[in-house]
């Protein structure tokens, strides 16, 4: 059963008021529910891929892919419209976020991530955009806690019922706080921390801004810089009872850390002066974080303790490793992969393993892609890779070089990630969502 439900623009005012569904739209719910729930009940619980980056938001699975001589046709596809999205996996739904065509309307859709076949999907209004780039969703959404939250390409953030497709509530903080939003559009994920929706928002005293996860309501706000591209992540520190969370952003002026619960600055270093458009987002290792940008190029922090006046330190720094749009990952053995990139005299991507102590390269792949490489760590330590040509690659990284495993064709052109969850692989390109089963290492 699909349910469809199709809003009209209300008032701005309008748009900050929690929606109070029809007693129909309970009765489908229910229906929805159902049927839902007997889809899963065949399914094996398996690794969720909720949210940008997956579980841990580093591009880390805890899944393998066995090296393949064909790989397999597939599962299914489903065609949707644009978007940089990337599909996110909870509890055997699959959501997508789309633009509607030739219409300022977003399609948020849910999928059995078995099937393929649609479960709920709601359209909703957005502010006119334009953009050579195609003017679907470019953040991720989040699964958290059954909820799931979405954020469109003029910064309409929503909250829905991740089974029902029930929404919660709806905001835009942009025109709530009066802030103009990016000429690129809304590019960062939101991230949820303790009860909080963590948005790259920018402008004067909103530069990050944190609303409940329940009522969408504003909690906070802090920084005065413009917001930039990269999403924010979240790193627990300290040990036992004094286990805590903290946010840390990256704007267009510093990485900074901040408290959930207020906004509170916990430690700061400072970052040459980014376009606002970098995109790539921090990898947390330990107590180190790695920070790849445009201008200047990739550092590592080693963020500090609660000592009062503590200030991060710099490891180390490479200026010439710049990065612009793709996120990297890390493994288990100290090394972290990056994709750095040459846009002149012809664009190119290059995925590059370092050392993430001293920061010495181990080894590059030049021509990995031509603006982006989306990757994932498999948990066997292999890398799987998918190119903006839509391209897949399986490799065994060693301290010295990548060997290529297995390679194929999956998709068109795309900028979006790969997804790997329950044994399942997802690719989405410019025409739609495609699922493939690939075997996994015994």
């Amino acid at each position: 059963m699909i349910v469809k439900r199709t809003f009209v623009h209300m008032p701005k005012n309008r748009l900050k008021l929690p929606h109070r569904p029809t007693t129909l739209a309970v009765l489908r719910a229910a229906a929805v529910l159902l049927v839902t729930c007997l889809a899963l009940a065949t399914r094996a619980h398996g690794a969720d891929w909720p949210q940008w980056l997956g579980p841990e938001r580093n591009g880390v699975s805890t899944e393998t892919i066995a090296p393949w001589k064909e790989f397999p046709a597939a599962t299914w596809q489903r065609d949707t419209a644009g978007g940089f999205s990337v599909p996110v996996v909870a509890d055997g739904l699959l959501f997508v976020h789309a633009a509607v065509p030739d219409r300022d309307e977003e399609d948020v859709i849910a999928i059995d991530a078995r099937t393929g076949s649609d479960l709920w999907h709601e359209i909703s209004p957005r502010a006119p955009y334009s953009s050579q780039l195609g003017v679907g969703p470019r953040a991720t959404p989040s699964v958290v806690n059954g909820r799931l939250y979405t954020t469109g390409i003029t910064g309409v953030i929503s909250c829905y019922e991740a089974r029902t497709g029930v929404r919660l509530w709806q905001r835009n903080p942009w025109e709530d706080l009066g802030v103009p939003r990016p000429d690129f559009g809304v590019c960062a994920s939101p991230v949820v921390v303790d009860g909080k929706l963590i948005v790259a928002v920018g402008g004067e005293g909103a530069s990050i801004v944190a609303l409940d996860a329940d009522t969408g309501e504003l909690s906070w706000k802090a920084l005065d810089e413009p917001a930039g591209a990269a999403s924010p992540i979240v790193v627990t520190r300290g040990e036992g009872t004094e286990r805590r969370n903290e946010i840390v952003a990256q704007t267009t002026l510093r990485l900074v850390g901040l408290a959930p619960q207020d906004g509170t600055i916990r430690w700061e270093h400072p970052l040459v002066f980014q376009p606002s458009g970098v995109s790539p987002t921090s990898l947390a290792v330990g107590s180190r974080l790695v920070c790849s940008t445009q201008d200047t190029g990739t550092l590592t922090l080693r963020i500090p303790d609660d000592t009062p006046a503590a200030t991060p330190a710099l490891e180390w720094w490479k200026q010439d490793l710049s990065s612009y749009f793709s996120t990297g990952t890390v493994d288990s053995r100290g090394r972290v992969y990056l994709v750095t990139n040459q846009i002149m005299p012809l664009p190119r991507a290059d995925i590059r393993c370092l050392d993430v102590a001293s920061g010495e390269q181990r080894w590059v792949q030049a021509g990995a892609g031509y603006f982006h490489v989306g990757m994932i760590l498999l948990s066997d330590g292999r890398l799987l890779t998918l190119n903006d040509a839509g391209t897949l690659v399986l490799a065994e990284p060693t301290d010295t070089e990548s060997v290529e495993l297995a390679r194929a064709k999956v998709c068109g052109g795309t900028f979006c990630n790969p997804v790997l969850a329950d044994g399942r692989l997802y690719v989405r390109d410019g025409k739609g969502v495609t699922c493939f089963t690939p075997g996994q290492v015994p």
